[in-house]
């Protein structure tokens, strides 16, 4: 099942997410729309408007109908066929997503046909994005990959129910929750690179490798990381004194504390509490 969509390590995975479109279009399908077990190395999204047709994702056949979302995931056998006349009209894009070296699809499995419930907003942000495709304009490269975040985000609202992590990314959840689980339960205290490697019995050269992969960062990057989250919200929800706080996650010398909150916020602890951020 999806892991809880509060814990810090897949907040650190989705921080490193990287969105390229790379076509969107709305159209009508010809009676030549037809293409039998290729895999491509990128995801599709259809927003089914008018007609029916047939599509196969894996060994899974469907018949999408007007009101569905329809998604093809990169890496996977597919096959798509008219099967009458009466042709899809939909809006369509072709994205990569991915985190690090995996494909985020790669990480979570989302089902291939929902039924969409908010369809004024999906064809007002595929509208966008086609039209922004259709832009030459360099900054309409930006805006492109913002939408196309919005539609991602949409899509995983939609399904968020039946959304499930993959079984082959299930030691790597397993890993990054004792992770994640010894990193919170140590904030207050010194924790090296070895420490930690021991704890989820990995060589250090290899977690340093595993969370540059992952998180794009050191292992002692993300624990940093992990303690500014930590402070920003005990200031935010304590009247604990800059000191404490300093003191809960790890600092024992307030100075060093605040340099640090101040690199990392672009503001002093004091700062942060009196803005209310």
């Amino acid at each position: 099942m999806l892991p809880d969509d509060r814990s810090a390590y897949l907040s650190e995975l989705l921080r490193n997410l990287k969105v390229q479109p790379i076509d969107a279009y709305y159209t009508r399908c010809t009676s030549h729309w037809r293409e039998l077990d290729y895999v491509p190395d990128y995801n599709k999204l259809y927003y089914i408007c008018e007609g029916e047709g047939w599509v196969k994702i894996g060994n899974a056949e469907y018949s999408p109908k007007p009101g569905q979302l329809v998604f093809m995931p990169a890496n996977v056998q597919q096959s798509y066929s008219v099967i009458s006349d009466n042709t899809y009209e939909k809006y369509w894009c072709h994205f990569t997503a991915t985190i690090g070296e995996l494909d985020l699809f790669q990480w979570f499995d989302v089902p291939h046909c929902i039924d969409a419930r908010q369809h004024e907003k999906w064809k007002a942000l595929f509208e966008e994005l086609a039209a922004l495709h259709a832009d030459g304009a360099f900054l309409s490269r930006i805006r492109e990959k913002a939408v196309m975040l919005e539609l991602l985000s949409l899509l995983l609202t939609e399904a968020a129910t039946e959304i499930r992590v993959l079984p082959g990314r299930s030691s790597d959840v397993q890993r990054l929750d004792l992770i994640e689980r010894y990193i919170e339960e140590h904030l207050a205290e010194p924790v090296t690179l070895e420490q930690l490697a021991k704890h989820v019995h990995l060589h250090p050269n290899y977690l340093v490798r595993y969370f540059n992969k992952q998180f794009a960062v050191s292992p002692l990057k993300y624990l940093n990381r992990r303690r500014m989250q930590k402070a920003r919200e005990l200031l935010r929800s304590t009247s604990l004194s800059v000191k404490e706080v300093a003191e809960r996650v790890g600092y024992a010398d307030t100075n060093h504390f605040a340099k640090a909150f101040r690199r990392e916020n672009s503001c002093s602890p004091t700062e942060y509490r009196l803005r209310g951020l």
